[in-house]
């Protein structure tokens, strides 16, 4: 599904990269590059910012850099996703709050795609859904909605799909690499702490009272919920 040509992203740097410049043309997407945080403000279009790629690959400072002002200048949170290579996760360690997903570099076309499409998707209510739930937490299998004790869940795709496989599972324990396969695809190119950054993060969302909903198995991987011999 092609974007909307209105929707404009932002891409920074500027020039874009030739592989992410090829993919988003592919894809349909209309785009800019811009190579500071004033000049995607002068090069905003009237109806804001439809999201904005950011590849920290070559220049991390100036990539966070960019993204602490975006927060700043958007109350509204203008969806971010950052291109970082395998070798530099650690760097979105206690940076959460600037983008909204990443996307391991060198990237494949189609997960790139998969991560804006439903980072940009607007939400769209049905009248019958595919509801999955567990206890206070309840996943809509077709808007890719979440909620826990009625309160909606922000997330990205991929932190959607890897509660869902886990909601799914409920007591069963799975290595990270496991999760990797299942959740990512065999051909996904990221490491195990790939999963730990995404399982932060869900726990995160889920707040202090449902955080332990996730699992740690020490020397394992994870768990949701209890076992069915658990009471």
């Amino acid at each position: 599904m092609k974007s909307d040509p209105v929707r404009m992203l932002a891409v920074v740097p500027d020039p874009a990269s030739p592989e992410l410049a090829r993919t988003l043309d592919l894809a349909g997407y209309a785009w800019k590059s811009v190579s500071s945080i004033g000049d995607a403000s002068e090069s905003e279009p009237t109806g804001g910012w439809a999201g904005v790629i950011v590849d920290v690959t070559d220049d991390m400072d100036h990539a966070w850099t960019f993204l602490r002002a975006l927060r700043k200048q958007h109350t509204d949170a203008t969806p971010a996703i950052v291109l970082i290579g395998g070798g530099q996760l650690r760097e979105l360690e206690h940076r959460d709050d600037l983008f909204d997903d990443f996307c391991l570099s060198p990237f494949h076309p189609s997960e790139l795609e998969a991560r804006l499409r439903h980072l940009l998707t607007a939400e769209v209510d049905v009248q019958s859904a595919d509801l999955v739930e567990y206890g206070d937490l309840a996943l809509n299998l077709e808007t890719y909605q979440a909620s826990i004790a009625g309160r909606p869940l922000d997330m990205t795709y991929m932190e959607y799909e890897l509660l869902k496989f886990l909601v799914q599972n409920p007591g069963k324990v799975f290595t990270r690499e496991i999760l990797l396969s299942r959740v990512w695809g065999y051909e996904y190119y990221g490491g195990a702490r790939t999963v730990d950054v995404h399982v932060r993060r869900l726990r995160a969302k889920l707040g202090e009272e449902h955080a332990n909903l996730i699992q740690t198995v020490r020397s394992v991987g994870y768990r949701f919920g209890q076992s069915r011999w658990e009471s």
